[in-house]
């Protein structure tokens, strides 16, 4: 059968910059065509922002800063409140948006988790208090405050764009700052129809702004002087980039990156579990194309064969297709350049020897030939040195490997550069208290895949980044220590 969205175009906002509460529908950016990746077809256009969008942008937030900034904090939990609302009302909508533009499952689509952000940082608006300091040797009034900073950058990333721009923006706004979002090429329509459900809930003109634009309106936002903070989510090359520009102006950034995570089985496990979730989280869920996922499994000895068993069952079970079907589970990569990005790494494992492909490593053809699907891919007994355990693939590939004892499994797991998320599957409570200890991550997870919730901080270590989003760590990010010193004798 034919994958075709005809039917639902009309529910994609219209693809033009938001900027101080306006449309703006020409730009010097110019514009640029979405294309369908189940189909391979255009999917519709959208503006792109230039330098002179992003400068009208930033101007926009800055000029609605004082205002928001002095309003009282249950009028800013109350628009919140309203925003996360309005997304349930439209959530429907909105999950169609996704799915059509990213190619994200409608099944396995779920917004519950962004709307949870909203709900959670509203109740942090009217709690940002400071704290009285002892003074001394002299009497005094010693005082701190939790200010905004002012204007904050959010680079949001596709896979999940409205959580990923939530998670960035409930903080930023509950604290008292205005936003400039650039949402993904691949994936802006969602974000645009957010700012638009913002602005029907009460947001103030230029509080929240929305640019479309490529690597030149990126970098032209980070660099722009009147941009107080940046918060990033994507690759590490990209993120070196920001970092870079944002330090030639001593600008602060939170950086949430990739990962390559450790998913840890011993033999003691339940191994069903362990199993399932490990293919299901690796090759099926969001074809693979998640930060924290477990795409090294490392498995015991004694029970390798079992779990490898296991996995390929599960890998299996996949139903690639049409992300508007309910049966679906399992869609597109993001797009051409990722299809052959992903297949290419395969055919490089392939080559080198990088373990042995048990299952998939291919594009999928016949009814889905069209869309940029690939196969459900399994390689075992790899090399931890390998580039297939090493790099990053974000897609449908998991790489399992086999380890002796604790110590083995320990030393692997932290044999990477990133440090984002670990598993550890045990029934072993002192085992699961200290392999958990051990991991050099900034999320471990045992015996389950990460609730997520928005009251825990989320955020890594090494090359997958530092600061943090969720939990009351995740809106101190968005403000500065004031401290108020009153000498009274």
């Amino acid at each position: 059968m034919s994958i075709t969205h005809d039917s639902l175009l009309h529910v994609l906002p219209e693809g033009s910059l938001r900027i101080g509460g306006e449309r703006h529908k020409d730009s010097s950016g110019g514009s640029m065509e979405r294309v369908d990746p189940s189909t391979g077809r255009p999917l519709a256009s959208f503006v792109l922002a230039g330098a002179p969008e992003v400068d009208a942008a930033v101007a926009a937030a800055r000029a609605a800063f004082p205002a928001w900034r002095a309003t009282t904090a249950d009028q800013r939990r109350r628009v919140l409140w309203r925003i996360a609302r309005l997304i349930e009302e439209h959530e429907e909508e909105i999950k169609t948006i996704v799915a059509l533009e990213t190619g994200s499952p409608l099944s396995m689509n779920r917004l519950t988790m962004g709307i949870d952000y909203l709900d959670y940082y509203a109740g942090w608006a009217d709690k940002l208090g400071g704290e009285v300091i002892e003074s001394y040797p002299n009497r005094a009034l010693d005082y701190t405050r939790y200010e905004p900073y002012g204007v904050i950058a959010a680079l949001v990333t596709w896979n999940g764009p409205v959580i990923n721009t939530l998670m960035k923006i409930a903080p930023a706004l509950a604290a008292g700052n205005t936003v400039v979002v650039k949402p993904p090429e691949n994936g802006p329509f969602a974000v645009l129809r957010l700012a638009e459900l913002c602005s029907e809930a009460g947001l103030p003109d230029g509080v929240l702004n929305v640019i479309p634009g490529g690597p030149e309106a990126g970098d032209a936002l980070v660099r722009h002087p009147d941009v107080d903070k940046v918060s990033f989510t994507g690759g590490p090359a990209v993120a070196a980039k920001v970092a870079a520009v944002a330090g030639e102006h001593l600008k602060p950034v939170v950086m949430e990156l990739g990962g390559k995570s450790a998913n840890i089985v011993f033999e003691d496990a339940d191994l069903d579990t362990a199993a399932g979730m490990a293919a299901m989280m690796s090759v099926i869920a969001s074809s693979g194309q998640g930060c924290l996922y477990p795409t090294r499994l490392l498995v015991q000895d004694s029970v390798y064969d079992q779990v490898v068993e296991k996995v390929l069952a599960t890998a299996g079970t996949a139903r690639p297709g049409d992300p508007m079907r309910p049966e679906v589970n399992m869609g597109p990569v993001i797009g051409a350049g990722a299809c052959d990005r992903i297949l290419g790494q395969v055919e490089r494992a392939r080559a080198d020897g990088d373990g042995k492909l048990l299952t998939g490593g291919t594009r999928l053809d016949g009814d889905l030939a069209d869309g940029y699907f690939v196969a459900p891919t399994v390689f075992g007994d790899v090399d931890n040195a390998s580039a297939l355990a090493q790099e990053e693939v974000f897609g449908p590939v998991l790489a399992i490997l086999r380890f002796r004892d604790e110590e083995e499994a320990v030393r692997l797991a932290n044999d990477t550069r990133y440090g984002l998320a670990a598993y550890v599957h045990t029934r072993d409570l002192r085992r699961a208290h200290v392999v958990a200890e051990a991991m050099d991550a900034g999320y471990v997870s045992v015996n389950s895949f990460p609730a997520m919730t928005a009251t825990a901080p989320f955020g890594g270590t090494k090359a997958s980044g530092f600061g943090r989003e969720g939990g009351r760590a995740g809106i101190e990010e968005f403000v500065h220590h004031k401290n108020v010193y009153i000498p009274l004798g």
